[in-house]
């Protein structure tokens, strides 16, 4: 049994009852891709999020490029049409290599382990005819992105090592991969980007420094990972007089001249006291991916930041934490949550924890993109679960990942109107900016799509498909 949670656990689903609407996902899919291609100007930049059903760019900074030609090789995985396939490889060697050198966001994971990181996944999986040279360049591609990315780095105050968890050793949170933002920032975001450290380190790929001093990947994504936990995440434990276990902070700010911790921030949520929602999703899906990332190597690789067991305490417990408090904090009854978990207007929707998410609400929008990138971790960490043989943890997971899956592969989320160049509806960028469209006739966001959105939506669809055929879907 799973236990009574705000969200209304669907524990009799499977990926198979899924499978007729994963199907759906990826034909509706199929039409978004073809409606974007033809009209989209390159020139005109990056699409970002629709307005209207149309997609549009917002300058910012660039990190979603790689979700766009991404659609395409995740469409080819869970189709076998070949037409994607051309498209996503056309499209990465047109227009992708600027962001591989990209020095100044904290996207990479996002633009290039989407991009170059399906695409030698799929000959690494013998989906498509294997190739040395395009091998040799998607892994080119992949080293110089893993260290451009963890090139961006500031250091802490810390020298002790720190865990969430009692009576484990800890991991020293001694730097951080700072955010577009500048080095006084760490964002909550940039745990999803450890992706492209931890696949270049895995390629043998080392940063190099001064005097040519070698910088190991996978040390400095753990250590990101735990300043990430040390500061951006909240586990119940005191911390501050709104301490509630899973709480994410979606920005920590740093003394540069010191590296001291000085406070918790937000650059998209409704506050820094608050959690905005997709600001946890993105950790509540890297942890776990990273967790499936130590399964792979040696527990030499590890000593050096404190062992195995510290760095698996730190991540387990993180991934936990905010799960739990998607599941049983602020979710809504489907599995959907609003875009932060509580706003300015949250307290005008009455208990929304006990009824469906209403995307059609006048007070606060939701936002189905933090619900599909929250679930992929759900199931990864029910998979990691149950391969430690926690059986109950597994089925909690699991099951919350596909009830989360279930709702929104379904309308009003899923997009039917082939108008509209959105697959997954009622996503939102960036609610205090008001950046994000308001039909006429709606007081808050809502009926548009992002990039993100749609990117991890079908990636949660070919997880789901995996699954079903007793399968995995992994970049590492």
């Amino acid at each position: 049994m799973v236990p009574d949670s705000f969200m209304k656990i669907d524990v009799k689903l499977t990926p198979q009852k899924l499978q007729k609407k994963v199907d759906r996902v990826f034909t509706l899919a199929a039409q978004k891709i073809h409606a974007i291609n033809k009209s989209w100007d390159s020139a005109k930049g990056t699409p970002v999020f629709t307005v209207q059903g149309k997609y549009t760019s917002r300058g910012w900074t660039e990190w979603t490029q790689g979700f766009q030609f991404g659609m395409s090789f995740l469409q080819f995985d869970a189709t076998g049409e070949e037409e994607f396939l051309a498209l996503g490889r056309e499209k990465t060697l047109k227009h992708m290599a600027s962001h591989v050198s990209h020095v100044g966001v904290h996207d990479h994971g996002f633009n290039n382990v989407s991009t170059y990181g399906n695409l030698r996944r799929l000959m690494l999986e013998g989906a498509i005819p294997f190739n040395q040279d395009e091998l040799n360049y998607t892994e080119i591609a992949l080293k110089v992105s893993g260290a451009v990315q963890a090139a961006r780095y500031a250091t802490t105050n810390q020298t002790a090592p720190w865990s969430p968890v009692k009576r484990s050793s800890g991991v020293v949170p001694g730097g951080y991969l700072y955010s577009f933002n500048g080095p006084q920032s760490l964002f909550a975001d940039t745990i999803r980007s450890l992706r492209a450290l931890v696949l270049a380190h895995s390629l043998g790929h080392v940063l190099m420094g001064e005097g040519d001093k070698k910088i190991n990947l996978l040390h400095r994504a753990v250590e990101h990972a735990a300043t990430t936990a040390r500061y951006n995440v909240f586990f119940g434990q005191g911390r501050d007089s709104y301490d509630v276990r899973g709480r994410v902070a979606h920005e920590s700010i740093f003394n540069r001249n010191d590296g001291q911790f000085r406070c918790s921030s937000t650059q998209q949520g409704y506050s820094a006291f608050t959690t905005w929602t997709r600001g946890a999703a993105w950790i509540i899906c890297g942890y776990p991916e990273q967790l499936e990332f130590l399964e792979t190597i040696d527990d030499a690789e590890l000593k050096a930041v404190g062992g195995r067991k510290a760095v698996t305490d730190l991540y387990l417990e993180t991934a936990k934490a905010t799960s739990d408090y998607y599941i049983d904090g602020y979710s809504a009854l489907d599995g959907v949550p609003y875009w932060d978990s509580c706003a300015l207007n949250t307290h005008k929707l009455g208990d929304f924890t006990k009824k469906k998410a209403d995307p059609y609400n006048p007070h606060e929008p939701v936002d189905s993109s933090a619900a599909a990138i929250a679930a992929q971790g759900f199931i990864r960490l029910g998979q990691y679960l149950a391969g430690k043989g926690d059986k109950a943890g597994a089925k909690k997971y699991l099951q919350a990942g596909l009830t989360v899956a279930n709702t929104i592969f379904d309308e009003p989320y899923l997009s039917t109107n082939p108008k509209h160049q959105g697959l997954l509806l009622h996503s939102v960028y960036h609610r205090p900016n008001g950046w994000d469209y308001v039909p006429k006739g709606q007081k808050v966001p809502c009926g548009e799509s992002s990039m993100w959105g749609d990117y991890h939506a079908m990636e949660l669809a070919l997880l789901i498909q995996r699954l079903a055929a007793k399968e995995y879907y992994t970049f590492f």
